[in-house]
């Protein structure tokens, strides 16, 4: 049996990245794994991975800046399952790179509204199902860029800060309640999002990689692996933690 056999798990932003790794990762220790996100090609991919690697998943497409299709989410979640035991709030962008002064307001508004009221509207419904339970693990994703600045990129650093605070603020809150709420940053990690800047400045490659004493990019299922970690009962000592996973930069 997997550590987090027959858990039921919601993971969003799962249609590629961390997201998807996590979804593999939870899936392989026996969870059944909710994929959500507004892509329903990937989704549909993450689900067909999952499936294929013997794994239980379904795709449930969600926008996390609408109040109302999170908690239509985490009902048929509940109405299907009958409970969510665990809940990976992950869903993301960075957004375009601006000095702090010449940022656009609309640029500004998209990430703050996917990036942390998205992760407030997802706890908010998680969390009225896990105190009903009675139990529950949430697990928010934060960043390198939450724990220092990021030059060019103010949303994101500020989104990424800002969900460190809620996350602390809500395991304060919920401790007593059987709820458990930690905070993952990963550092660089080679994905989608890292691709995604590096494509448009290649040479920035080595300049990061100077700054990770491991001298690489993480692995997206080193941080998945973390993730199904977290949520299982070897980390049930474990709440309102930050957990770093950046190969030695931010040390």
């Amino acid at each position: 049996m997997g550590q987090l056999e027959n858990r039921v798990i919601l993971i969003t932003g799962a249609a590629s990245g961390i997201g998807r790794a996590s979804a593999l990762a939870c899936a392989h220790e026996g969870a059944v794994v909710i994929v959500s996100d507004v892509s329903d090609e990937g989704g549909g991919e993450t689900v067909d991975l999952v499936l294929k690697s013997g794994g239980k998943a379904q795709f449930m497409r969600t926008d996390v800046t609408k109040a109302d299709e999170v908690a239509h989410l985490v009902a048929e979640i509940v109405r299907i399952h009958g409970r969510l035991d665990c809940a990976h709030n992950n869903a993301g962008i960075t957004g375009p790179a601006f000095l702090t002064g010449k940022y656009p307001e609309e640029a500004w508004n998209e990430v703050v509204a996917i990036n942390l009221t998205g992760v407030w509207l997802c706890m908010k419904f998680e969390l009225e199902q896990m105190v009903s339970q009675g139990a529950g693990v949430i697990v928010n994703t934060s960043s390198g860029a939450g724990l220092r600045g990021l030059p060019y990129q103010c949303a994101y650093s500020a989104t990424k800060h800002a969900i460190i605070g809620l996350s602390k603020t809500a395991a304060v809150e919920y401790a007593k309640k059987g709820i458990r709420i930690n905070v993952l940053c990963p550092g660089f990690i080679d994905v989608g999002l890292t691709r995604q800047v590096l494509a448009k400045k290649p040479a920035l490659e080595e300049k990061y990689k100077a700054l990770v004493p491991m001298g690489r990019f993480g692995k997206e299922e080193e941080v998945a692996k973390t993730v199904a970690w977290m949520f299982s009962e070897e980390s049930s000592f474990m709440t309102g933690h930050t957990l770093i996973i950046d190969g030695g930069a931010s040390a």
